[in-house]
């Protein structure tokens, strides 16, 4: 989708090291710019801003001007415990003022307590973490209104 137009811009944030990491960013970037393309919305996913295999130095500028340029971000905080990037990305999109949500489908806890489904400085980052993506595009709904 092109700028032109565009209302909102989401970061799709997540873990991209295995083929099941690619492929769940690549269903839920799909999901989300088929649910949200009459909104007004970009998704952008930092795996096909280095689909062309840039050096370590050109991926991080480019995923740094790609959250510069997003207002909402959506963490993919599966795993035991949320991927190191994208906690970092959590962190300075939180400190930007920017909303995230989370999305968390592993049923693992992997926070400090019983309660906690993540560390508390990433839960406590997120706006709400969904436990699937019908309640994720819920969720957006209300952000995005």
């Amino acid at each position: 989708m092109a700028d032109m137009g565009c209302r909102h811009k989401i970061y799709l944030s997540g873990p991209l090291f295995s083929a099941g990491e690619i492929a769940w960013g690549r269903e839920l970037s799909s999901f989300l710019r088929e649910r949200l393309a009459n909104a007004g919305v970009q998704v952008i996913w930092p795996y096909e801003l280095s689909i062309n295999q840039l050096e370590p130095e050109e991926i991080f500028g480019e995923n740094l001007r790609a959250l510069d340029r997003c207002d909402l971000m959506v963490a993919i905080l599966d795993g035991p415990s949320v991927d190191d990037g994208t906690a970092w990305e959590i962190g300075r999109f939180f400190l930007q003022g920017k909303k995230v949500l989370g999305i968390r489908t592993d049923i693992r806890k992997a926070g400090e307590s019983e309660r906690s489904r993540v560390n508390l400085m990433i839960e406590f980052s997120c706006l709400s973490i969904s436990s699937n993506i019908d309640e994720l595009y819920s969720e957006l709904e209300r952000q995005l209104d």
